[in-house]
């Protein structure tokens, strides 16, 4: 234990002074600036990182003994990696969070599936999934989550790492942030995809009764959340981008609410639907749940570009995601300086033994290019990265070519 408290110390130390430089304020005021439709420049971000590939020279060997030490040991060395390496306008805050012990009872079902291959030397798989909601009968399964907050462990964790680090660094118990809200993603996961595409068309009234009920557990997942006071207004992450920004309403009271923090929405099997079946079935119960909150960043992997319209159904649309499958000066046109255009660069380019960055340039100047024309603000943020052919360096020449572009704005 006396060896743990020492390589946590070190590293602590190590973390507080990198994230007081300069640089990490100079990097909030930029993504806040792109948050609030006022951008001073682009910004990039690297996230969803294949870290087994990424151990150079056995900087991210972990050595504390401790599972609960060892978690944090692995957070700080992949940061510190990550700002000293391929930084792009990421930052680092003063602080170490211990996240609050929050349980669930869950929705009534579990993911049953069969790994058909996985990636060599990587954690990409492709999944089989069973069936578990054939027909309405098996709807019952479904039920409304209880949510319950542990604080004892919370307050025990804290006072843990605190009395190991806290007169280095401050440490921190830190809430839940945002609400993620991809019910299209885990209905495939219960339902297989296939199976969902063929019955929207052949049983839509099914489906609805499935989306309604999914819906519902989100609802009592949120309104939980906020009874028990596990939302937190001052988070800053936002899945893979930064939530810095100037007008989200102010908390009433001492518990933070849905109004105060993000909603995260998307559904990225429907990519393959039309745009009417996209709002039936996604963006109205959408309304109920990311709707609700103080903004709303929508969109992954499915391409958006000729649904924006239906999208902005969302009265608190901040940010809309822009995907390598997009037609990105129509995406643009149409956003303009109402909504941050979020990119996401195809992550193919840094899966090769050599990064072509000729390539990449012209991918990125059709993005930046884009967005200049039509005013908008964005972020650029290249991610789902599943390898990069066992090569750092294909990321660290991705990053300097992007912040190059980026600063050249």
């Amino acid at each position: 234990m006396q060896n743990d408290t020492r390589i946590i110390r070190e590293l602590a130390r190590e973390f507080i002074a990198a994230a007081r430089e300069p640089r990490n304020a100079e990097r909030r005021t930029l993504h806040t600036a792109v948050n609030d439709l006022r951008m001073i420049r682009p910004v990039v971000l690297i996230d969803e990182i294949p870290w087994e590939q990424m151990n150079i020279g056995g900087v991210l060997d972990c050595k504390c003994e401790d599972p609960f030490f060892r978690a944090y040991e692995w957070n700080m060395r992949a940061q510190l990696f990550k700002y000293r390496t391929f930084p792009a306008d990421m930052y680092l805050k003063p602080v170490i969070g211990v996240g609050k012990v929050v349980r669930s009872t869950g929705n009534g079902l579990g993911v049953k599936e069969e790994i058909l291959k996985s990636g060599h030397k990587t954690n990409i798989v492709s999944h089989a999934y069973a069936d578990q909601l054939p027909d309405e009968a098996s709807l019952e399964k479904i039920k409304l989550p209880v949510v319950t907050y542990d604080e004892a462990a919370t307050r025990a964790n804290w006072n843990k790492l605190g009395e190991a680090i806290g007169d280095i660094i401050p440490v921190k118990i830190t809430g839940i942030g945002f609400s993620y809200i991809a019910t299209w993603d885990e209905i495939p996961r219960y339902h297989g995809p296939e199976q969902c595409l063929i019955d929207l068309a052949d049983r839509p009234e099914f489906m609805h009764k499935m989306i309604r009920k999914l819906t519902d557990v989100k609802l009592a997942e949120i309104a939980q959340y906020e009874e028990l006071g596990l939302y937190d207004d001052e988070n800053d992450n936002l899945h893979c981008t930064a939530s810095l920004v100037s007008d989200l309403p102010g908390k009433v009271g001492e518990k933070v609410t849905r109004k105060n923090v993000w909603g995260r929405g998307m559904s990225q099997i429907f990519g393959s639907v039309s745009r009417d079946m996209h709002d039936e079935f996604d963006i109205q119960y959408m309304l109920e749940t990311i709707g609700t909150f103080g903004l709303s960043y929508y969109g992954c992997c499915e391409p958006l570009h000729n649904k924006v319209d239906i999208i902005e159904k969302l009265p608190n649309l901040r940010k809309l995601g822009c995907t390598p499958w997009a037609d990105a000066d129509m995406m643009a046109e149409i956003v303009g300086k109402r909504y941050v255009m979020s990119v996401k660069p195809n992550p193919a380019l840094v899966a090769t033994p050599k990064l072509d960055g000729d390539v990449l340039r012209r991918e990125l100047r059709k993005y930046l290019d884009a967005c200049k024309r039509n005013g908008c603000s964005c972020d650029i943020t290249l991610k789902d990265i599943s390898t990069v052919a066992h090569r750092p360096e294909n990321l660290i020449e991705w990053e300097k070519i992007a912040m190059e572009m980026a600063m050249d704005w």
